[in-house]
């Protein structure tokens, strides 16, 4: 499996931290200007759904609203204006930032036109499915601009609306600066499930640009639920994650071995079982492949073998049982994240969490969590954020962190226990 702990530096020098998981974005009027005219009837609209929206928001949950804004008002700022931001990733001791469409979790007023953002798989129009993403893209650019060794922005493509048309958002996002990825809709509804041939074009335009592809918390199967949120709440992960398993399974990965994607916002703790059936489906021993003759050939590695390469997991603020999971789950892929400004990460209070959750963990490990892996997933400048971090980032001391701690060379070998348990091999 290889030793992702190699050459990991273990002195007291600041991590260079990179939050997997931040959110930006204009408030609704603003994003005008960036959008096509013809579609200008459209958007004003659009935008007043948008207030009404807020102005539901304030009704059902006016409390908590007027508090998170009362307390937050200047750091909230930092969704559009850059140096609020710089400053806000400073205290949080945040050298570089993965940033996606949503700036505003509460009440929607900072969302793509269209909400071509984190609910693009709900638009029935493609024209405005596009348009909208084409608008925050725009601006995307502009504002990664102000700072491109620090920002890494997440353009939005929504392939379901067209494939064709994807490919060529690709091709013209693939030279601009601070753009470094892409998300898609993270449901597909009545368009071919993401496993299916006919997006193998994007696919392959996305490994050609060096694009990581995206998938994020935030969309699930309304019509289901009732109106009942909580359904929502512990369905949305299994939604966000879904599309890993279409083109792992798929064999996407092996006919695009340079693509990448990476599953945000939807935690890690769910991948340890996962990886357990998965492996065992393609690499147990004959006693239990009941399926052996239906799935041989399907990939050409387990399905573990594929994360820190290919998959990667921005699991923003993660609990530490999914800290103390980190070989199970991927110690070379997950990705830790702050989700600022949204109020459900560590923002304003990252410092207090960094302090406190990785007291027990060995440095090598922490840097892998907190930047390394980021960094390989996004191919970041690291001498750039190197020289940011030694000016904001903590160092192993600040941390409480025992400085003789060592990972054990056998780490992930002993966590991944179905090798042995199902008798497969395990490769060095």
């Amino acid at each position: 499996m290889g030793n992702p702990f190699d050459g990991v530096d273990t002195s007291n020098t600041p991590y260079t931290i990179v939050s997997s998981d931040t959110h930006a974005g204009l408030q609704v009027e603003e994003y005008r200007e960036y959008l096509e005219s013809r579609f200008h009837p459209d958007f004003d609209e659009w935008v007043e759904t948008r207030h009404m929206h807020r102005r539901l928001m304030e009704e059902v949950n006016g409390e908590y609203v007027a508090q998170w804004e009362g307390e937050n008002e200047l750091g909230l700022q930092g969704a559009y204006d850059p140096e609020i931001r710089d400053k806000e990733l400073d205290a949080d001791g945040i050298a570089g930032e993965v940033i996606f469409a949503d700036g505003d979790a509460v009440t929607g007023q900072e969302s793509p036109p269209f909400g071509a953002g984190l609910a693009a798989g709900q638009i029935t129009d493609p024209e405005l499915a596009f348009a909208g993403a084409r608008a925050h893209n725009r601006w995307l650019e502009e504002f990664c601009a102000t700072n491109p060794v620090r920002r890494a922005g997440v353009a939005l493509v929504p392939v379901i609306h067209g494939v064709e048309q994807s490919v060529k958002e690709v091709e013209a996002l693939a030279d601009k600066p601070g753009i470094r990825g892409v998300m898609v809709p993270t449901m597909w509804h009545d368009n071919p499930s993401y496993g299916h041939e006919s997006y193998d074009p994007f696919w392959a335009a996305c490994a050609d640009a060096g694009l990581v592809v995206h998938t994020h918390s935030g969309e699930g199967d309304w019509d289901a639920y009732n109106g009942n949120l909580a359904q929502f709440v512990l369905e949305v992960p299994f939604w966000t994650h879904r599309i890993l398993w279409q083109l792992l399974l798929s064999g996407t990965f092996d006919r695009f071995p340079n693509l990448k994607y990476a599953v945000v916002e939807c935690g890690s703790y769910w991948l340890g079982d996962l990886l357990w059936k998965a492996d065992t489906s393609f690499g147990a021993n004959s006693k239990v492949k009941k399926l052996n003759s239906m799935t041989k050939g399907l990939v050409e590695k387990l399905p573990s073998e594929y994360l820190g390469t290919n998959v990667f997991i921005g699991a923003s603020a993660m609990s530490t049982e999914e800290i103390r999971r980190r070989h199970t789950n991927g110690i070379d892929a997950l990705m830790w994240g702050t989700d600022y400004p949204h109020p459900e990460g560590s923002w304003p209070n990252t410092v207090e969490r960094l302090e406190t959750d990785f007291q027990e963990v060995s440095i090598e490990d922490t840097r892998l969590l907190l930047g390394l892996n980021a960094i390989e997933c996004y191919d970041l400048d690291a001498d750039g954020l190197g020289e940011i971090a030694a000016r904001v980032g903590p160092t192993p001391e600040k941390l409480n962190q025992d400085p003789d701690l060592r990972t054990p060379d056998n780490a992930i070998r002993e966590a991944r226990w179905w090798f042995d348990a199902y008798g497969m091999e395990w490769k060095d």
